[in-house]
This record gives C-alpha cells, structure tokens and sequence, in this order.
C-alpha cells in the first residue's frame, strides 16, 4: 500500500513539474532543461509547411469570376446581325361606285426602309468570316449588315449558306485603318463539343429578342444529342435538326447564331433554337459540325456536302413485314440529271444497302450518304421488280 502511495505521489510531482516547465514560470521551459541540464528531449513533427513554385500558385475563382472572365475575353468578337428591306405600308382599299366592272380598288401605300437586329453571330477569322444560323440570313432579297460591339457596322459582302445545317458563314471587309491596312478582328477559340459533359457550366451571348445586344446569360448543359426544329420568329422557316445540344442558360430569339461557351471561354456551340412549351429550355448546334463546315468551306470556298440527288421516305420493319417488302429507303422521286439519275436509279426502287451496310431507322440513307465525301463511289442495292441489284453511283455536290 505504502509504495503505491509512492508511485502516485512521483506521477503526480511529474504532472506538476511539466505543468511549471511548459507554463514558462519561474524562468523555467524545456529549452533551459535541454541547455542547462543537458537533457536531449525527443523531436516531434506536428505541422508540415509545403511551398508552391511561383509557376504552380492556386488562384481561387468564384463562379462570378468565372463568367466575368469569359464574358471579358469573348464579347469583343460576338457581332449582332441586322436586315434593311424596303416593305410598303398603307396601302388603302377605295370603293368607286362609278364602275361597275371594279368597283373596288387597292392604293398602294408608300414604300418603307425597314431595319431592324435579328440575331446574333461570331467572328472566326480576323479577315472578316463570321459564324451564325441559316435561318437568321434566310430572306435572299434582302440586305443584312454586321454590328461589332464598338457600335462599328458593316455591310456583309457575301453569305454562305449550309444546305445541311442550320449555318451559314457571312463574309465581311473590315475597316481600313489609318495606314491603309484592313483591320484585325477580334476572334473567338473554338473547343470541342464532343467533350461536354451534362451539368458543366454553360454562358450564352447575343442580342436578346433582337432589342438587347451582347446579353449574357449562365446555365449549365442540360442535354446532348437532341432533336429539334430550328426556326427564325422574323423569317418564318423552320428545318429539322439532330443531335444539338441542350441549355438552360436563357436562349431568346434573336439569340440565334450567338456562341454557346464553356467556362474556358471557348466556343461549344452555336445557339440555335428555344423551346416554345418550355422555359428556360434552348438548344445548339455543336461547334464540332461547324468546325468540319469551317475547314470544308476554307479548303473550296464553298459547303461541299455528297449529293445523292433522290427524295424518299424510310420503310420502317413493321411495313416492310405486312407489305412483303424489303426494309430500306423508298425512292420517291429522282432528281433530273443528279447523281442517282445519271446512275440508273429509279423512282419506286428501294435502296436496301449502301456499301454492304444496311439502311433501317437508326441508319437512314441521309446519315449513311453523310459519311461520304463528294466524289466517292458508293454501291446501292436496290430491290427492284422482286429482285436485288447493285448499282454504282458517283456522289455530286449539293452545294453546286
């Protein structure tokens, strides 16, 4: 009992001790121990400082920043589209009650100059190539002009226009500056869109129901590989348009043609299209197609796409089974001298394969044609009076 008195009274006296020693009192620290009593207490390593490069310092953003940033660097190449038509206003009906052949005519009113932004666009090319929908550019008796955001305008010389897709290519002079030398457009940096995820962050820039120009608007990617019909409220046109990408980032029209970006401040897509029964849904074109049009039009000058030349509707499983025929692509009429005219091809034929590939809904004759380049031969074959054939065709044009 006594020496466990003993030991408690030790352990105790040890508590109080390094209490007194570590409280600094009375001139006492483990310091002086280890100087003066030549003590050599043990290391211990509580905290670890590491320090960064000056080349790999963090910088922390916010999402503000984010959008602050990328509105910064790519607002100075989004230009607004506008069009200048003449249209007649007033025009009254007159009743003559003299002649009784036509009693009633028209007076025409006068002829009105009519301008009015339309939609949006992108500079791709400092000399002047500019990036927006076929539908903002679709009226050809009309004149359309480009708004930078320095309020500078410029007549557009020259439309280029995808019969295939939703887009078009406007080619305009930049101003001369004061040694004669055209100027050097800001452009934007075109990314990739086969690499968008759903849920990354999405800004949207153009010029808001054709009244408010360089409108920024956030969202995030709320869709890939969508379809849609694409049209103009100003022009009245519409086309069907696959595998487009999905947005919440408010799209309004006169928004069309305007960049879809990612927070890097690259281009992703080209908006496109809103939802009419849904809000806060719009929709792009994938910078990706626009990339292959971009390097097809600056290698020819033109948009080079393969022409079959035939109109035709797809014969689903089901009707080809209770039809007794076989499933493919019915041709329903053949364009005089294309393509498939020069081939042999005829109207009623069903083109049931191309290249050894069969044609069913989820590879269509559109997008089996599309893989091709113009020039190539292809080998259809075709079921004609209950029998198959094979014909070879030679891929024109569409754009000529």
């Amino acid at each position: 009992m006594k020496l466990q008195k003993f030991f408690i009274s030790v352990a105790a006296l040890a508590l109080i001790s390094g209490a007194v020693v570590s409280s600094g009192q009375f001139g006492l620290n483990w310091k002086f121990l280890e100087k003066y009593l030549s003590i050599k207490l043990p290391q211990f390593s509580t905290s670890k400082t590491i320090t960064l490069p000056e080349d790999e310092k963090v910088k922390v953003v916010t999402e503000e920043s984010v959008v602050i940033d990328v509105v910064d660097k790519v607002s100075p190449a989004v230009v607004t589209i506008g069009i200048t038509q003449n249209r007649r206003i007033g025009d009254i009906l007159e009743f003559n009650p003299f002649d009784p052949f036509s009693p009633f005519q028209r007076r025409p009113g006068k002829t009105q100059k009519f301008e009015q932004d339309i939609g949006s666009g992108f500079i791709v090319g400092s000399d002047g190539l500019i990036v927006t929908n076929k539908h903002v550019v679709e009226m050809t008796d009309a004149t359309y002009r480009v708004i930078t955001k320095d309020d500078k305008t410029y007549e557009i010389k020259k439309i280029y226009r995808d019969p295939s897709n939703d887009l078009a290519i406007l080619k305009i002079d930049p101003s001369p500056s004061a040694d004669g030398s055209g100027r050097e457009l800001p452009t934007v940096e075109l990314g990739d869109s086969d690499k968008i995820k759903v849920g990354q962050m999405a800004i949207a820039i153009g010029t808001a129901l054709g009244e408010f120009r360089h409108t920024v608007t956030t969202g995030v990617i709320s869709g890939v590989g969508r379809g849609i019909d694409a049209g103009s409220p100003f022009e009245g046109s519409a086309e069907r348009l696959d595998n487009v990408i999905q947005t919440d980032a408010a799209i309004n029209p006169g928004n069309s043609g305007g960049p879809l970006l990612n927070s890097a401040g690259q281009v992703v897509g080209v908006n496109t299209a809103v939802s009419a029964q849904g809000q806060n849904i719009g929709f792009a074109l994938p910078i990706n197609v626009v990339k292959e049009a971009l390097a097809n039009f600056n290698a020819t000058g033109q948009f080079n796409r393969p022409f079959l030349g035939v109109q035709y509707r797809m014969i689903p499983r089901q009707t080809a089974i209770l039809n007794e025929i076989p499933e493919g692509a019915y041709v329903q009429e053949v364009v005089k001298g294309g393509p498939a005219d020069k081939a042999g091809l005829k109207a009623e034929d069903v083109i049931t394969k191309i290249d050894g590939t069969k044609l069913d809904d989820k590879n269509d004759l559109a997008k089996s044609i599309s893989k091709k380049k113009v020039g190539d031969s292809v080998k259809l074959t075709v079921w004609r009076d209950e029998k198959e054939k094979d014909i070879t065709v030679t891929l024109g044009n569409q754009g000529e």
